[in-house]
């Protein structure tokens, strides 16, 4: 079975002082992977400049913009069309020699092969206070662990919006317990890493018509290496693994590789920058 969704996604940019010139990148078109596929994209700003459209250093698509033109605000709208097929996250046999599935975690060859993925960053390096919040346990595998550690994140922390921002510390984050998609995703990350297993930032849409949680951008979730199974999406906002509810745009280390905005501006004033997400599921197939 396939599944058939549209997506819109809106920003509205405001200068209090006007904008004399401008540069702007976004990373929002979906990826295509052998679970989704883009049948459709369009991409439009209400001042009518031009796009253009280039692959990043990570390999996804983005499209810049560029402006010379005196105004105080600029619109911007994306619409895609994805087809998801459905997948089973759990279509794999658990190992059954643990100590063969750990000892290829830790070998040599396997850290230099995922070394971007195990690479701390200032978001996803666990504070050394909160080292012992949540403990693997060698008794069971590394995707049971990593299923735990989805449901600990979920039971730790509080979906609130407005309460953090994308330079808000890990340490404070786990303190106060409360954050959004991207806080839960790199607290998921920090412990995954510290335990030696490669886990990677996601960024991408989320149909909510389930009752997840998610926000009015750009959801986030993990992706997380399994010796001999693969990258597998944990999603510890829902606690549950990635499905086709999850349309995937990129992923990095963390939310400053994945950002959905990026851009220059050359204004004397202050600026406001407003998203709008939309996800509706047009139909089965």
């Amino acid at each position: 079975m396939s599944y058939e969704y549209e997506i819109d996604y809106d920003t509205q940019n405001s200068y209090e002082k006007g904008l004399n010139e401008a540069f702007w990148q976004f990373l929002v078109i979906p990826e295509d992977n052998e679970t989704q596929e883009v049948s459709y994209w369009h991409f439009e700003n209400d001042l009518g400049e031009r796009n253009s459209v280039s692959i990043n250093g990570l390999g996804f698509k983005t499209v810049q913009v560029r402006s010379k033109k005196q105004v105080d605000h600029i619109n911007f709208n994306a619409h895609f069309k994805v087809v998801k097929k459905e997948i089973n996250p759990f279509d794999f046999e658990l190992p059954s020699d643990l100590e063969a599935e750990r000892a290829h975690l830790n070998s040599l060859e396997f850290k230099v092969d995922h070394e971007p993925y195990l690479r701390k960053t200032r978001f996803t390096t666990l504070p050394e206070q909160h080292r012992s919040y949540f403990e693997f346990d060698r008794s069971i595998s590394i995707f049971e662990n990593l299923t735990h550690l989805n449901h600990w994140t979920f039971e730790h922390l509080y979906f609130k919006t407005g309460v953090t921002d994308v330079n808000t510390p890990l340490s404070e984050i786990i303190e106060k317990r409360h954050g959004v998609c991207q806080d839960f995703t790199h607290l998921f990350c920090a412990i995954a890493k510290y335990n030696g297993v490669p886990c990677r930032y996601v960024s991408g849409y989320l149909h909510q018509g389930h009752g997840f949680f998610g926000d009015s951008q750009m959801h986030a979730w993990a992706e997380a290496f399994v010796p001999n199974v693969g990258w597998i999406g944990f999603d510890p906002t829902n606690d549950l693994l990635a499905s086709h509810n999850h349309i995937k745009v990129c992923h990095g280390k963390d939310y400053t590789d994945c950002a959905p905005l990026k851009g220059v501006v050359y204004t004397h004033g202050a600026n406001e920058t407003k998203y709008s997400v939309f996800v509706k599921a047009a139909q089965q197939q």
